[in-house]
């Protein structure tokens, strides 16, 4: 049964935005108080946190796919929706999030970092807050916006300031748990090691972790053994151990050989030129493995290496070597740049930036592609002749006519707003007007004016009756 996953392939869905309500005020005496709708409300977001307590990405392995709740519509009497609840998904620290074509959107590292995966969709506005002096009465309200969907792979690359190298069986697994109180699966096969292994070390005053990395193989860059799934566990580390076998009963290894070998699988993979290396020469503890130690050591030391003759199972050497690891960490923490306060960058817009843009296609059809009038679409709803007019509106407040004027397009030309697989076309007619003009005080009520004086009333019936009275061939108004 699989208990460790380092790759997955989420879908994360954020929540819809609530609609908006059209209502109108009702109370005795009142009938027709007002516009009263309330706002939807917005859509959950899918929110990615580091959790130290987590340490694999199974969970996402058995159910990928992960939504949040939607918002809820709008009501009557000012009643605003419920937001939808966010939903905050807890990953290890160092993991790494990219879109499906591999480009990196997000690198978490240290706990609380977050990153939001799946923006929830804004609430539309109900008829009370699309009131004003001209649309006193607004017979509509604006639709939620759909919240955000988004494929993303989540990789798990180890944080540890050591990481253990060599083939299987080199002891790496031994040399952990004697080095730490990890307590991993120690057993003379290859490929024991199955996941990364993470143990603690104290060395003086310097605390620092130990990786050790599932067995590299010739080939492992290229995807043989093992080696390829756990190689980007490396890529963190400050330094590099070789733990190399002394003892072999295999008679096509040696030490050198296997040191060569994992140290072009490593070349292959790349990024790890800059990192300091340490040898460390295992299984002292058994003669012939005492003798080969001293053979090879001058050579090692020739090529540049630091080498420790170690025994993970009769504790020979660990101190020295505990203690050569803390100076290295320590060396290449304070090398690293301290972490500056977040900075806000402030990216104006440009003068002459319109929001959109209109361009024709290679079938005639004229794009319009922008923030604004592409959510305007989404928030419209086109069964409602008043609610298209209302987009119609803000279109041309926003210049979208002018801009397609300019571009060439005559009556009749087709527009599509919105990306390819799902925009909104029609067929265009130009205007010299927006819309509430041309439809003429759309919007207004005449039920909602308030009541005439009742001596207004009075002189207006009067008016009335003498206008008939007039029709009568030689008859003389009353006089007043």
């Amino acid at each position: 049964m699989t208990t460790f996953v380092d790759r997955v392939e989420l879908h994360a869905a954020a929540g819809n935005g609530g609609h908006g309500c059209a209502s109108v005020h009702r109370e005795k005496f009142k009938p027709l108080g007002g516009p009263d709708g309330g706002n939807g409300g917005r859509g959950g977001d899918v929110t990615l946190v580091v959790d130290q307590a987590v340490t694999t990405l199974l969970d996402y392995h058995h159910h990928p796919h992960r939504k949040a709740t939607n918002g809820q519509p709008g009501a009557g009497d000012n009643r605003s929706g419920k937001d939808g609840q966010d939903l905050v998904l807890p990953v290890p620290d160092g993991t790494v999030v990219l879109d499906r074509d591999g480009n990196v959107l997000a690198d978490l590292v240290g706990q609380g970092t977050t990153f939001v995966a799946g923006q929830g969709g804004r609430g539309g506005l109900g008829n009370a807050a699309l009131a004003s002096a001209r649309r006193k009465a607004p017979g509509f309200a604006l639709l939620g916006e759909p919240g955000e969907s988004r494929d993303i792979v989540l990789e798990l690359k180890t944080v540890a300031d050591v990481a253990l190298v060599g083939y299987p069986s080199a002891g790496k697994s031994s040399l952990i748990s004697v080095l730490s109180a990890a307590k991993p699966k120690i057993a003379d096969y290859p490929f024991t090691t199955l996941v990364p292994n993470l143990g603690v070390v104290t060395a003086g005053s310097t605390v620092f972790t130990v990786a050790d990395v599932p067995g590299l193989i010739p080939g492992a860059s290229q995807g043989r053994g093992l080696g390829l799934e756990f190689l980007r566990h490396v890529e963190r580390c400050s330094v590099l151990v070789h733990v190399l076998d002394t003892a072999t009963l295999e008679s096509d290894r040696d030490p050198v050989s296997d040191l060569d070998i994992i140290e072009e699988e490593l070349r292959q993979y790349g990024g790890l030129e800059d990192r300091p290396r340490i040898v460390v020469l295992n299984k002292i503890d058994i003669p012939d493995g005492q003798e080969l130690a001293e053979m090879i050591r001058p050579e090692l030391e020739a090529r540049g290496y630091r080498v420790f003759e170690v025994s993970a199972i009769a504790h020979k050497g660990l101190n020295d070597l505990s203690y050569a690891l803390a100076g290295i960490v320590a060396e290449s923490r304070a090398a690293k740049p301290k972490e500056e306060a977040t900075r806000v960058v402030i990216r104006p817009k440009a003068v002459d930036d319109a929001g959109f843009t209109v361009a024709p296609d290679d079938e005639g059809v004229y794009r319009v592609r922008g923030e604004k009038p592409e959510r305007w679409v989404r928030q419209t709803d086109f069964s409602n002749d008043e609610a298209v007019g209302y987009l119609a509106d803000r279109l041309n407040r926003l210049g979208v006519e002018d801009a397609l004027m300019k571009a060439g397009a005559r009556a009749g030309d087709a527009v599509a707003i919105g990306p390819e697989e799902n925009a909104v076309v029609f067929d265009w007619e130009p205007t010299m007007m927006a819309g509430a003009e041309m439809l003429g005080r759309r919007g207004e009520d005449h039920r909602m004016e308030a009541p005439r004086p009742a001596e207004q009333r009075r002189r207006d019936r009067e008016a009335e009756r003498d206008e008939a009275l007039r029709d009568f061939q030689g008859f003389e108004p009353f006089k007043h």
